[in-house]
């Protein structure tokens, strides 16, 4: 118990630095605090039990057409193998929600990652799709989530649940997961380092890096005009600051690559019209 307290004060000192080399250290001292706080098991269930919730209270309706789904699990697999490297043991389950209208993605504990119809068809190649996927699963393998449950529910309850001894709190925090469908509220910082995972790992497969700055630009372009169905930009809001760093990190790491996989996503997206 005073181990996981030292990590939970440890982690609310490093949450205080906000620029520079403090940035960096408070993203990986957020890491390493966050997996003690709560173990991959723990991350699991929760993430189990949040997709019970999206499919028994949400009622959410999951694609059925096997050409789409499976596309989207082979861009996915791509990215994921690169994400394993960042931290493995994670089992990755993608699903694709059949939603046209609503643009967007989200991850949960446990590797379970979420994609809707509508940003399938939002999206103008595959590169932009796989920066979505790959910044996703930064959030999985950056641990934000255990983060952000520390800040949304509180150091005692999560002390708790990831003691194994509040299955009431994992309740919890699965059904408000589930409740606002977007996935958790992660921090400045987690979002940032969420965008250089994406980058890095769509670059090591050949994916134009760029892809993710291309979508943030697209959706900035649209908001006001269809911001009641982009969930998933008002989450992940494109400020210039934002993909200024982005462009700044793919240039100062000298991320390449030029697949954008347009001509592999155009047949998809006319399925999805029909």
């Amino acid at each position: 118990m005073k181990r996981i307290l030292s990590v939970v004060m440890t982690l609310s000192l490093a949450m205080g630095f906000t620029t520079g080399c403090a940035a960096v250290k408070r993203l990986n001292v957020g890491r390493t605090a966050a997996s003690l706080l709560i173990s991959d098991e723990q991350e699991e269930q929760l993430g189990r039990q949040v997709k019970q919730e999206l499919e028994q209270k949400e009622k959410i309706k999951y694609l059925e057409d096997p050409v789409v789904v499976e596309y989207v699990r082979t861009v996915s697999s791509r990215i994921l193998q690169q994400a394993n490297r960042d931290r493995q043991g994670v089992k990755w389950k993608v699903n694709v929600i059949d939603d046209p209208k609503t643009v967007n993605a989200f991850a949960t504990p446990g590797g379970y990652l979420y994609v809707y119809t509508g940003l399938l068809l939002a999206a103008e190649n595959e590169a932009e799709l796989a920066g979505v996927m790959g910044h996703e699963a930064g959030h999985v393998t950056g641990r934000h989530s255990a983060q952000a449950m520390m800040l949304q529910y509180g150091e005692q309850a999560l002390i708790e649940a990831a003691l194994g001894k509040s299955k009431g709190t994992v309740t919890q925090i699965a059904a408000g997961l589930a409740g606002n469908g977007v996935g958790l509220a992660f921090s400045r910082g987690n979002e940032t380092e969420a965008d250089d995972l994406g980058a890095n790992y769509t670059s090591a497969v050949g994916y134009d890096p760029r892809g993710l700055v291309t979508f943030f630009q697209k959706l900035a372009a649209k908001e006001g005009k269809t911001s009641a169905v982009m969930k998933w930009l008002s989450t992940h809001p494109p400020s210039a600051e934002r993909v200024q760093h982005l462009n700044g990190y793919i240039a100062e790491n000298r991320l390449s690559g030029s697949d954008l996989g347009a001509d592999r996503l155009a047949p998809i997206k006319q399925r999805l019209k029909k």
